[in-house]
């Protein structure tokens, strides 16, 4: 059965922020500070007189250590040729405890792009297809829904992408006129690979989260986020929330970049978790993701996403997006898709889910923490203006230039 699918005001500084309410051992892994954790908070008050600015960090039990010393950027650690050692030997300033810093947490990653990869879950592929189908209208989705599964009539959750039975279904469907662009990258042989944000556009913990306000058919996408190094390694990883406006996809595959790239539509955080003896590549492969939406009209969404259940494995993800063909020096941040599409109504007697101004979304792995945003009008954030150009001025004004 198919599974129904602050940034405070950066006056150059960051963006508006709504209080989350949640308690510190929710936003750690289960495991605590047991593992390698770092992120980078809006570090203010230098005693030096410094300008505020995005620091490094380090998440120990006793609070988050500033290491921009010895690693400027994110991006600058996740290169070292021992990222976890690096992080293990820099003793850091204890900036303060995580309660006391949550305000200023900011998405754990700079310098890198934000990759997505898009239907790698043959379990949502038909979900993708109900938004061609009913060209983006909500209210058509259960009827075509019901006249795909007939027509597919196949099982495409045990379908390999790029195997032989995946090239006879799509000779079968192509002799009905009944192939797409979401079926090509679904069970194909090449994954689909876009860009999801730009460098420094990400969101963290707490920040507020976009939709467009011309957007009636829209929902998160929890997803675990491989954190990927210049050389193509898999370093580590966090959790993502790939927020996505299924009305606009669904008129257009071409317009997948209006649907998914927009202000503050892209969260990430709360830390990433660098591969270590207490954290593996076989602990992504087995993460299961939890997602609860809980709305201002008292509504609940529970779901869960499963990456064992992931068609293509998170190496064949990365080489899909990165190798001979497409290089990142600075690294990338990739998130790998989920098998969650919401169908369930908002209101009785209603098509389907959909966001409202003010949901609180939640996304939480035992080994990865919790991500936590409260949604809101992409046009009513505060627009994104710290970028790339404002970071270099930034460390350099504070002496992390070497």
């Amino acid at each position: 059965m198919l599974f129904s699918r602050q940034w405070r005001a950066f006056s150059a500084t960051k963006r508006r922020r709504r209080p989350v309410a949640a308690s510190i051992s929710d936003i750690l892994p289960d495991d605590g500070t047991a593992g390698s954790l770092v992120g980078r908070v809006w570090r203010r008050g230098h005693l030096r007189g410094l300008p505020d600015g995005p620091s490094v960090v380090a998440v120990r039990s006793d609070g988050l250590h500033d290491i921009t010393a010895a690693a400027a950027t994110i991006a600058d650690l996740c290169n070292a040729p021992d990222p976890t050692r690096l992080v293990r030997d820099t003793e850091g300033e204890r900036l303060g405890t995580l309660d006391e810093l949550r305000a200023d947490l900011l998405a754990p990653v700079d310098l890198q792009p934000v990759k997505a990869a898009g239907v790698t879950f043959a379990v949502s592929l038909l979900e993708r297809l109900i938004e061609e189908h009913a060209k983006g209208d909500l209210s058509r989705a259960e009827e075509v829904r019901g006249e795909l599964n007939s027509l597919i009539g196949a099982d495409v959750t045990t379908i390999k992408p790029g195997s032989r039975e995946a090239e006879e279904l799509k000779k079968t469907l192509l002799a009905r006129d009944a192939w797409s662009p979401y079926l090509e990258v679904g069970i194909g042989p090449y994954a689909e690979i876009f860009t999801k944000a730009p460098p420094m556009a990400a969101v963290g913990y707490g920040a507020e989260i976009g939709i467009r306000s011309d957007s009636d058919w829209n929902n998160p996408e929890p997803e675990v986020t491989l954190i990927v190094n210049a050389h193509a390694q898999i370093v580590g990883a966090t959790l993502g929330n790939d927020v996505n406006l299924r009305d606009i996809e669904g008129r257009s595959a071409l317009l997948l970049g209006q649907a998914k790239d927009n202000n503050a539509s892209c969260a990430i955080g709360p830390f990433v978790r660098l591969f270590d003896s207490t954290f593996s590549l076989d602990d992504v492969r087995r993460a299961k993701v939890e997602l609860e939406v809980t709305g201002p009209d008292q509504f609940r969404l529970r779901g869960q996403s499963d990456l064992s259940k992931i068609s293509r494995d998170p190496t064949e993800l990365v080489a899909h997006a990165m190798g001979n063909t497409h290089q990142y020096p600075d690294g990338m941040a990739l998130m790998t898709g989920t098998l969650f599409a919401p169908t369930e109504p908002r209101k009785p007697g209603g098509h389907g889910f959909t966001h409202v101004i003010g949901d609180l979304v939640s996304i939480r792995s035992p080994k990865l923490g919790t991500l936590t945003n409260r949604v809101n009008h992409c046009e009513k954030i505060a627009p994104w203006t710290f970028g790339v150009t404002a970071l270099m001025r930034n460390l350099a004004a504070r002496g992390l230039l070497g």
